[in-house]
């Protein structure tokens, strides 16, 4: 898994290409690459924001109880896993539209790999500074962008132009479901689970 990794963040076009040649079984192994990578962002925010807080105004650093942290953390972590297999049923969902040859799993596993970027730029929770994570984010969330338009036409093994539209379609339900997340999370917020923070 670990090559992986390295592969679809150094080497994306060979990495897609080996992925669209696995077998079934070869890439029911990779369903694990997200439950092992999306501890990551989940573990390190919960430190971040117990720990070492955020300063806002030059004010003392504001954490969360551990507590209340631990609660986000885990629902952070579900929510990735969610979103990645909601996403990679999608991915297999529409491959009947563009004549893609798939399964769920092959669906989930493209998803996985996509989002590499942002599940490792996670990291930077450790250390909550607003404006380096913003950037950050930015910046992982163009490398998953440009890994979904390289990896659908390679992965699925389809003409360019129909993976371009393939994978457009894609990214509409990626940003429907990140939308739909960040209002699930006001209306928890709303309902009683919002952050709590220590004196």
């Amino acid at each position: 898994m670990l090559s992986k990794i390295w592969g679809i963040m150094f080497k994306p076009t060979e990495t897609w290409r080996e992925i669209g040649e696995m077998s079934e079984s070869q890439l029911n192994w990779y369903l694990l690459y997200p439950v092992i990578l999306g501890l990551l962002p989940a573990l390190a925010w919960y430190y971040g924001t117990t720990q070492v807080g955020w300063t806002v105004a030059g004010n003392s650093p504001t954490r969360l109880t551990p507590e209340s942290a631990a609660g986000m953390a885990v629902c952070y972590y579900l929510a990735q896993l969610a979103a990645i297999t909601i996403i990679g049923y999608l991915i297999h969902w529409m491959s009947k539209t563009y004549e893609a040859d798939t399964s769920t799993v092959k669906g989930i596993v493209l998803a996985s790999f996509t989002a590499t970027p942002i599940l490792l730029a996670g990291v930077v929770g450790v250390y909550p500074i607003f404006t380096l994570d913003l950037l950050i984010a930015i910046v992982s969330s163009s490398w998953a962008v440009y890994l979904l338009y390289k990896g659908i036409p390679l992965a699925m093994k389809m003409p360019p132009e129909r993976g371009f539209l393939y994978a457009t379609s894609v990214a509409g339900v990626v940003l429907v479901m990140v939308s739909a997340m960040m209002g699930a999370t006001l209306i928890l917020w709303d309902m009683g689970f919002e952050p709590v923070f220590r004196d």
